[in-house]
Formats: structure tokens, sequence, C-alpha cells
């Protein structure tokens, strides 16, 4: 009796856990399994399209609450804190702005709605249903002495509660696709970018084989939203195009020069193209096959085009930097920055290519006080472990092991995070200095707290 109801239990722990990854990767990436992409170029493209959207939906604006993920997939998803992630696969697949306006306010939908907070309510009332099934099934098995009766109980009361957080899904589903179409409409975008892009998504999923059922479905079915979509083009006649199409084509041919094969590069930008955007991939293509001289040539090509394109300026310091021409970069990049003064992205890569070329004082403080502005706009570990460098080549060892604790916290290392602390604690008297370092242990106090559950 005993081995019997152990088995039970762990095979309905084990059926929460599999509903529970059900119900998470159909619209989320799993963390653990992401890997996000730094790219000055496409974050601010995607602010200028999410930010008009956010604005009409009242939801508050941060660029840097903006990720972009390595994944060739079709999706768009939004966590906690008004995060918003877009796949790179998404950003290839789209031919306008006005396919990702209407992606994103899909998303701006889920956000308006208090979808994620009310997402993990719902999860955490059905992982109650569970453990009450399982008790229900302890007391079913010791008063009938039938696993059977136990193994009814359970299976019935997780069908139950994984087809009401199913269906619950599903209307959010529904009322983020009618916020989306509102939110064109209040931004004055066309929805045939929503319907477009929904085509694009049933014609993936025919082409994959993928059967769509209803049956543990946490979308509504692809027909049923294109014909919603269609529905809502006959009350929206605002034009497809965008201001933003240009910059568009240019980010694809940055995407696919550094992600797609060559042979699929070749296909997207012929070698005849004289396009903008087939010289950018071509550019990329051959910096990552090794021809530093052709690609420099390439990126100087069209910075004689666009002479006030920052990012252009941006890729070339990039390929002198990677290609250890660390000295020669360092004009790329400064005259990027002039151009985009206030880019965290840009500060911090200056920073390091000066930290890397020269051990001059002066250098080394330049580098110290971009670095410091770029982390209070947007944080980041490679941040906090080049100002621990250059704090150190200053002489200032607690700044330095402050730093260096700000950067083992971020990689979420919180035990070497909290030795860094307490000794840069221990050796500085600069009362500004204390309070940040103070406020980092309560974080850490805070976070290890957490982790054990206390």
């Amino acid at each position: 009796m005993v081995e019997t109801f152990t088995r039970l239990i762990k095979r309905a722990l084990y059926t929460f856990i599999f509903s529970a990854l059900i119900f998470f990767s159909a619209e989320n990436t799993c963390a653990a399994d992401m890997v996000l992409i730094s790219d000055t170029e496409t974050q601010d493209y995607l602010a200028a399209v999410v930010r008009p959207l956010f604005a009409a939906a009242g939801v508050p604006f941060n660029k840097n609450n903006l990720l972009i993920v390595n994944d060739s997939s079709l999706n768009a998803f939004v966590a906690d804190g008004n995060y918003l992630f877009v796949h790179t696969g998404t950003l290839l697949a789209i031919d306008n702005t006005n396919e990702l306006a209407g992606i994103l306010a899909h998303e701006t939908g889920h956000i308006m709605g208090g979808h994620i907070v009310r997402q993990k309510l719902k999860l955490q009332k059905m992982q109650y249903v569970m453990l009450g099934s399982i008790l229900a099934a302890g007391a079913a098995a010791v008063s009938t002495g039938r696993g059977d009766a136990a193994m009814a109980i359970m299976l019935g009361s997780q069908s139950s509660a994984l087809n009401s957080m199913l269906h619950y899904q599903v209307q959010e589903e529904r009322a983020a696709d009618e916020s989306a179409v509102k939110l064109l409409a209040q931004t004055k975008q066309s929805a045939n970018g929503l319907l477009h892009f929904m085509q694009k998504i049933r014609q993936h999923n025919q082409m994959s084989g993928i059967v769509e059922t209803d049956y543990f479905s946490n979308h509504p079915l692809t027909s049923e939203r294109i014909s919603h979509f269609k529905a809502a083009t006959q009350n929206n006649h605002y034009s497809e195009k965008s201001p933003l199409d240009g910059k568009l084509a240019l980010i694809k041919a940055k995407l696919a020069g550094f992600l797609e094969d060559a042979a699929k590069i070749r296909r997207r930008y012929p070698n005849a193209a004289q396009s903008a955007a087939a010289q950018y991939a071509h550019s990329i293509l051959n910096f990552r096959q090794g021809k530093i001289d052709t690609a420099l040539q390439q990126i100087d090509g069209l910075i004689k085009q666009q002479p006030q394109n920052p990012y252009f300026y941006e890729q070339k310091a990039q390929f002198l930097f990677e290609s250890g021409h660390v000295k020669d970069s360092i004009n790329a990049y400064e005259k990027a920055l002039n151009l985009l003064p206030e880019s965290p992205l840009l500060q911090l890569s200056l920073a390091q290519a000066l930290l890397e070329s020269s051990e001059q004082r002066t250098d080394i403080e330049r580098a110290r006080a971009l670095l410091q502005k770029s982390l209070i706009k947007q944080p980041a570990p490679l941040g906090w472990q080049l100002l621990a460098r250059a704090e150190e080549e200053l002489g200032r060892s607690a700044a330095a092991q402050y730093a260096a604790a700000e950067f083992s916290y971020g990689i979420g290392n919180l035990e070497v995070a909290q030795k860094q602390a307490e000794r840069a604690a221990q050796s500085t008297n600069d009362k500004t200095l204390k309070v940040k370092i103070s406020d980092l242990q309560e974080r850490i106090q805070a976070d290890l707290k957490e982790l054990l559950g206390e």
C-alpha cells in the first residue's frame, strides 16, 4: 500500500510539472535557454515601434526592457516588469514594420490586461488543486485499498485544472488580440500587418506538419484569429507603410549577416544587389569569413552613402576591434557616440576599447567615466567587470572590489558577491561608496533569503 501510494504521488507530481511546462513553453522561452543579443541599432528600432503603443496603452516605457532573443522561431512575449522579448526569427520573417507593430500591439495587450500577474495566480491555484488531488488520492487508497481509485481522482482533478488553465489563457489571447486591434487604430496603424503575420504562422505550421487542435491549446486556433483580423481590417483604413521600414531593411540585413549561413545570405541578398541592405549583409558575412579588408571597404562605402548613420560607424568599430585593430576602433566608436551620445552600449564599447589599447591614466579615467554613465542607464555584468578593472588600474581598490561584487551579483554568484562587498566595505571610508555597497549587500541578502525559502 505504501509503495503504491508513493508511486501515485510521484506520478501526480510528474503530471503537474509536465502540465506547467505545457502552460509556460507555448508563450514563453525558458530563461535558462535564452541567448540575448545586445545591439544598439535593433534596440533603437524596437523602441521606436513600441513607444507609441505603450503610450496609447498607458504602459510605462523603458527602452532597456526591450530584449532581443537569438531564436529562429516566430515569437515574442512579455514578462514581469513590462519586459518585452522579441525573437530574431520574428524580425527576419516580417516584411514591414506594420507586421511587427501588430505583433507588439498584441503583447502590449497582455501588459494592459495584467495577464502575467493573473497567470501566476491561476498557476498557483492550479498547484493547490494538484496538491488536493494527491491528498484525496491518499485518502481513497487508504479507505478502499485500491490504487486505481486514487489514480482516477488524481487524473480527473489534474485534467480539470489544466483544462481550466488553458481555457483561461485562450481567453487572454483573445483579449490581447482585441487590444492589439484597438491600439493599432489609436496609433493610426493598419491592422493588415497582424493579418499577414498570422497567415505566415499558418503557412509555417502547414509546412512543418503541425495540425492544430483546440484540445490542450493555449491560443485560439490560427484560422479563428485570421478571421478576426480580416474583419478588423474592414474598419481600419490606415496605411501599412512606415517611415521605419528603411531601418528594418538594414536590421534584417545585419541579423542575417551575423546569424544565417552564407548560402542563405546570398539567396536573400544576391552578390549583384546594390542596395544598402545587401552591402550591409555582405560586409558582415565577409567579416565572419575573415575577409577583413573587404568588409571594411564595404562598410566604408556605406558610411560614404550615409555619413550620419551611427550604426555603420559602430559596425566598422566592431570589425576593427574584433580583428585585433583595437586602437583603430576607437575613432569609429567615437564617431558613433558623437551621433548617439546617450547610447549606453556605445559608451561601454568605447570604454572597453580605451582600456584594451592604452595604459595612460587619462584614457583609463575617460573609460571609467563612460562606464559609470553606461551603468546608470543600462546595468550590465560586462560594464561592472570593466569598471572593476579601470578602478583597479587607477589605484581605487575599494571601488574595484565594489564593482567586482556588482559583476558577481549580476551573473548570479551571490556568495562571491557577498565576500567582495564585505571586503569593499571594510577598506573604504568614502560615504558615497559605502551607501552603494550597503545597497548591494541588501540586495544580496534578499536574494539569498529567497533562494533558501526564508
